[in-house]
């Protein structure tokens, strides 16, 4: 009677242990935050490639170019399948991101598409960016490589929030030599002394022109310099690489290595940046402490020929408001915080202001109007995000919206060579989980989505106060 007694009270003892370190784990999993959300804010890297196709890595299909590290970055992360640009070209697709508002709001769009030397306007001086929320938070900030977001005061890194700044102020393909030959843009072989955009470090220009063959590897030792110096507060940095944008230059090291040719070899060094700063923020123990996104400012510039890129599937490239034109590389990587997974939820650069800011901890004014939506219950708690509209613009046109699968264009261009847009009276209509390369048009047999999606676009015009123009 006492034997058996005892024995019972061990098993029950056993039993409530076991309880309660499953129900703990559970409780666990179940809550799972990003690091630092509890106490410290997270450390912040977005890094941007220019011009890169949804069809140039690895992780994303490419049979030619190797992306080791890039394709680990989406192994041991979240690999979205539906990313985008919030813009087809340069200057627009960067204040989106920085701002977390379609550039219509702030002028950052327009007939001419992008900032030039010679332009007069810039990112307004009012508008908030992800550094000014940030440094508010008590970050640290940092740009390195291509700006292409002005040059005059007001638009400047410097005047928009970031401690630190070194780079390209625009595109390494203007201020080309007077006599360059025709097409040397979009050579394999362009001539090295044939731009003559500075380097600039701090508002200071430092190389003129800029030794186009070191850029990558330059912006990587600045990039790995800021890390070291910042490892004990938190910090945010803004790493947009100047390739594979035209011309393309490569190290020696990079040089002829890949089967794509210099357009390969410039992302497969590209793809070694990213795995260098990746091997230092675990060395600095830093990686469950930082969040990491990858993506590119618009698609391929097809144009270019074997030195512009792949869209994959996707239907045309940088330019044009098919998919090719915007649907780029997203990648999420913050270890013990966001499950490695594939993910089919359409997100945007929008979404990755708001998602900064939560991640920091900050708040925003209350009257601020931003696009984008917090990817927070995606990433961290594996939760869906509500439904909601995407707005494709060319310039200062809208040209397409996509709502959940469907995507009805009102407007169609090509990327480059159609002078004039194709107006639609009654819109094409896709349904992209079934034709994601755009080509048959269903707009016919679903006359009750693209009256849904009408009511949707006009709703978002109604809402929309355009920004003084910063192009013309």
């Amino acid at each position: 009677m006492t034997k058996i007694h005892f024995t019972s009270l061990i098993l029950l003892v056993f039993s409530r242990l076991f309880c309660s370190l499953l129900d703990a784990g559970l409780k666990e999993a179940g809550n799972k935050q990003p690091a630092g959300s509890s106490s410290s804010p997270a450390n912040i890297i977005v890094i941007f490639a220019d011009d890169l196709g949804y069809g140039d890595l690895g992780c994303y299909g490419s049979p030619v170019i190797r992306t080791p590290h890039l394709d680990q970055l989406a192994a041991e992360g979240l690999r979205f399948t539906d990313f985008y640009s919030a813009a087809e070209v340069c200057s627009p697709s960067r204040a989106a991101l920085l701002t977390g508002r379609y550039p219509i709001r702030s002028g950052m769009c327009g007939s001419r598409r992008v900032l030039f030397p010679n332009s007069r306007g810039g990112l307004p001086a009012a508008e908030l960016t992800i550094p000014e929320v940030l440094k508010s938070s008590g970050y640290t900030t940092a740009h390195i490589g291509k700006w292409h977001l002005g040059i005059h005061e007001g638009s400047r890194p410097l005047d928009q929030g970031f401690d630190f700044s070194f780079g390209l102020p625009y595109s390494n393909d203007m201020d080309g030599r007077a006599d360059l030959p025709k097409g040397a843009t979009g050579s394999p072989n362009p001539p090295s002394d044939g731009w003559n955009v500075p380097l600039i470090r701090n508002g200071e220009v430092i190389e003129q022109p800029a030794v186009q063959e070191t850029l990558t590897r330059r912006y990587t030792d600045e990039a790995l310099k800021f890390i070291h110096e910042n490892q004990q507060r938190p910090f945010f940095m803004y790493l947009a690489h100047t390739f594979p944008h035209v011309p393309l230059f490569a190290s020696e090291e990079f040089r002829g290595r890949s089967r794509a040719g210099i357009y390969g070899d410039t992302v497969e060094e590209l793809d070694w940046s990213v795995g260098r700063i990746l091997d230092v923020l675990r060395e600095l123990k830093l990686d469950q402490k930082t969040f990491v996104f990858f993506s590119s400012d618009n698609g391929p510039w097809l144009i270019m020929g074997q030195q512009g890129g792949s869209a994959g599937p996707l239907r045309d490239g940088k330019g044009s408001t098919w998919e090719g034109g915007m649907r780029v590389p997203g990648i999420a990587w913050m270890p013990g915080s966001i499950a490695p997974g594939v993910t089919s939820v359409p997100a945007s650069t929008l979404d990755l202001f708001p998602t900064t800011v939560a991640l920091s901890q900050s708040t925003l004014p209350e009257e601020l109007v931003i696009d984008g939506t917090d990817l927070s219950p995606l990433l961290f708690q594996e939760s869906n995000l509500p439904a909601r509209p995407y707005f494709y613009y060319r310039g200062d046109q809208l040209f397409a919206c996509r709502l959940g699968e469907w995507k009805a264009h009102f407007s169609t261009q090509t990327g480059y060579g159609q002078p004039k847009p194709e107006v639609h009276d009654v819109p094409m209509l896709f349904h992209l989980g079934r034709d994601v390369s755009e080509k048959r048009s269903v707009a016919g047999d679903h006359p009750e989505v693209i009256e849904e999606i009408r009511r949707v676009v006009e709703k978002h015009q109604m809402n929309v106060t355009r920004g003084t123009p910063q192009f013309e």
